[in-house]
Protein backbone atom coordinates (compact mmCIF):
# COMPACT_ATOMS: atom_id res chain seq x y z
CA UNK A 1 0.00 0.00 0.00
CA UNK A 2 1.22 3.30 -0.85
CA UNK A 3 1.84 5.83 2.23
CA UNK A 4 1.26 9.58 1.45
CA UNK A 5 3.83 12.23 2.74
CA UNK A 6 1.34 12.33 6.12
CA UNK A 7 1.20 8.88 6.85
CA UNK A 8 4.76 8.55 6.75
CA UNK A 9 5.20 11.12 9.10
CA UNK A 10 3.07 9.48 11.75
CA UNK A 11 4.83 6.10 11.35
CA UNK A 12 7.90 7.51 11.45
CA UNK A 13 6.79 9.00 15.36
CA UNK A 14 5.18 5.83 16.36
CA UNK A 15 1.79 7.59 16.13
CA UNK A 16 -1.26 4.97 16.21
CA UNK A 17 -3.34 5.52 13.15
CA UNK A 18 -5.67 3.54 10.62
CA UNK A 19 -5.20 4.30 6.98
CA UNK A 20 -8.27 4.13 5.03
CA UNK A 21 -8.22 4.21 0.80
CA UNK A 22 -11.04 5.03 -1.40
CA UNK A 23 -12.31 5.54 -5.12
CA UNK A 24 -11.79 8.79 -5.83
CA UNK A 25 -14.36 10.53 -7.64
CA UNK A 26 -13.17 13.38 -9.35
CA UNK A 27 -16.82 15.10 -9.96
CA UNK A 28 -17.75 15.21 -5.91
CA UNK A 29 -14.33 15.60 -3.50
CA UNK A 30 -16.84 16.52 -0.51
CA UNK A 31 -16.35 15.69 2.49
CA UNK A 32 -20.04 14.18 2.46
CA UNK A 33 -19.43 12.23 -0.31
CA UNK A 34 -16.15 10.92 1.33
CA UNK A 35 -17.82 9.85 4.31
CA UNK A 36 -20.79 8.25 2.64
CA UNK A 37 -18.09 6.14 -0.09
CA UNK A 38 -15.70 5.37 3.63
CA UNK A 39 -19.12 4.56 5.20
CA UNK A 40 -18.35 6.61 8.05
CA UNK A 41 -20.51 9.44 9.69
CA UNK A 42 -19.99 12.69 8.81
CA UNK A 43 -19.30 13.81 11.95
CA UNK A 44 -16.47 12.07 12.19
CA UNK A 45 -14.66 13.00 9.16
CA UNK A 46 -12.68 16.02 9.72
CA UNK A 47 -12.02 18.76 6.59
CA UNK A 48 -8.98 20.66 6.50
CA UNK A 49 -9.20 24.35 5.75
CA UNK A 50 -6.52 26.47 4.84
CA UNK A 51 -6.90 29.82 6.03
CA UNK A 52 -5.28 33.05 5.37
CA UNK A 53 -5.55 36.79 7.63
CA UNK A 54 -4.46 40.18 7.39
CA UNK A 55 -0.93 39.86 7.57
CA UNK A 56 -0.72 37.13 4.96
CA UNK A 57 -0.22 34.20 7.55
CA UNK A 58 -1.60 30.81 6.87
CA UNK A 59 -3.31 28.32 9.45
CA UNK A 60 -5.47 25.07 9.10
CA UNK A 61 -8.72 25.01 10.92
CA UNK A 62 -10.03 21.41 10.78
CA UNK A 63 -14.12 21.12 11.25
CA UNK A 64 -15.98 18.33 11.12
CA UNK A 65 -18.16 17.32 7.49
CA UNK A 66 -21.55 19.10 8.67
CA UNK A 67 -20.24 21.80 9.71
CA UNK A 68 -19.18 24.85 7.66
CA UNK A 69 -16.57 27.08 9.06
CA UNK A 70 -17.35 30.46 10.78
CA UNK A 71 -14.38 32.89 9.68
CA UNK A 72 -14.96 35.23 12.49
CA UNK A 73 -14.69 32.53 15.75
CA UNK A 74 -11.37 31.29 13.39
CA UNK A 75 -10.16 35.02 13.23
CA UNK A 76 -10.79 35.35 17.16
CA UNK A 77 -9.33 31.84 17.77
CA UNK A 78 -6.02 32.77 15.83
CA UNK A 79 -5.32 35.96 17.28
CA UNK A 80 -5.95 37.82 13.82
CA UNK A 81 -8.45 40.40 12.69
CA UNK A 82 -9.72 38.46 10.30
CA UNK A 83 -9.51 35.18 8.04
CA UNK A 84 -10.35 34.35 4.56
CA UNK A 85 -10.34 31.27 2.62
CA UNK A 86 -7.00 30.63 0.35
CA UNK A 87 -8.02 30.36 -3.17
CA UNK A 88 -7.99 27.53 -4.81
CA UNK A 89 -5.76 28.35 -7.43
CA UNK A 90 -3.08 29.38 -4.52
CA UNK A 91 -3.68 25.99 -2.69
CA UNK A 92 -2.03 24.03 -4.17
CA UNK A 93 1.55 25.93 -4.59
CA UNK A 94 1.26 26.93 -0.73
CA UNK A 95 0.55 23.73 0.40
CA UNK A 96 1.82 21.36 -1.74
CA UNK A 97 -2.19 19.62 -1.73
CA UNK A 98 -5.18 20.54 -3.94
CA UNK A 99 -8.62 20.70 -2.80
CA UNK A 100 -10.39 17.38 -1.53
CA UNK A 101 -6.47 16.26 -0.04
CA UNK A 102 -5.35 19.10 1.85
CA UNK A 103 -4.13 17.73 5.13
CA UNK A 104 -2.60 19.50 8.25
CA UNK A 105 0.13 16.93 8.64
CA UNK A 106 3.06 16.85 5.53
CA UNK A 107 2.39 19.89 4.37
CA UNK A 108 5.11 22.27 2.60
CA UNK A 109 5.21 24.21 5.48
CA UNK A 110 4.25 23.71 8.67
CA UNK A 111 1.20 26.17 9.53
CA UNK A 112 -0.73 26.52 13.07
CA UNK A 113 -2.98 23.97 13.56
CA UNK A 114 -6.74 24.00 14.90
CA UNK A 115 -9.01 21.82 15.80
CA UNK A 116 -12.83 22.50 16.16
CA UNK A 117 -13.88 21.65 20.22
CA UNK A 118 -16.41 19.07 18.94
CA UNK A 119 -13.46 16.30 18.22
CA UNK A 120 -13.16 16.55 22.11
CA UNK A 121 -16.05 14.37 22.15
CA UNK A 122 -15.08 11.96 19.46
CA UNK A 123 -12.51 8.85 20.12
CA UNK A 124 -11.12 9.11 16.84
CA UNK A 125 -11.42 11.39 13.90
CA UNK A 126 -10.82 11.02 10.05
CA UNK A 127 -8.56 13.30 8.27
CA UNK A 128 -7.29 13.96 5.02
CA UNK A 129 -3.78 11.65 4.50
CA UNK A 130 -2.78 14.82 1.98
CA UNK A 131 -4.00 13.14 -1.31
CA UNK A 132 -7.47 12.22 -2.55
CA UNK A 133 -8.11 8.76 -2.21
CA UNK A 134 -6.25 8.59 0.93
CA UNK A 135 -7.95 9.00 5.08
CA UNK A 136 -6.01 9.06 8.26
CA UNK A 137 -8.06 7.80 11.40
CA UNK A 138 -6.29 9.11 14.57
CA UNK A 139 -7.31 10.17 18.14
CA UNK A 140 -7.95 14.10 18.14
CA UNK A 141 -5.40 14.15 20.87
CA UNK A 142 -2.50 12.52 18.84
CA UNK A 143 -3.63 15.05 16.24
CA UNK A 144 -2.87 17.82 18.13
CA UNK A 145 0.10 16.87 19.99
CA UNK A 146 1.78 15.86 16.49
CA UNK A 147 0.74 19.26 15.11
CA UNK A 148 1.25 21.39 18.29
CA UNK A 149 -2.25 22.31 17.61
CA UNK A 150 -4.81 24.27 19.31
CA UNK A 151 -8.64 23.44 19.93
CA UNK A 152 -11.09 26.26 18.63
CA UNK A 153 -15.06 26.75 18.96
CA UNK A 154 -17.48 28.79 16.55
Amino acid sequence: MQLTNAARQLKQKKIPFTYHTYEVDETDVSAKHVAMTLNKPLDELYKTICLMNEKKQYAFFLISGERDIDLKAAAKAWGAKKASTVPMKELETLTGYIRGGVSPIGAKKPFPVYLHEAAQDRETITISAGKRGYQIELTPEDLLQFTNGHWFSQ
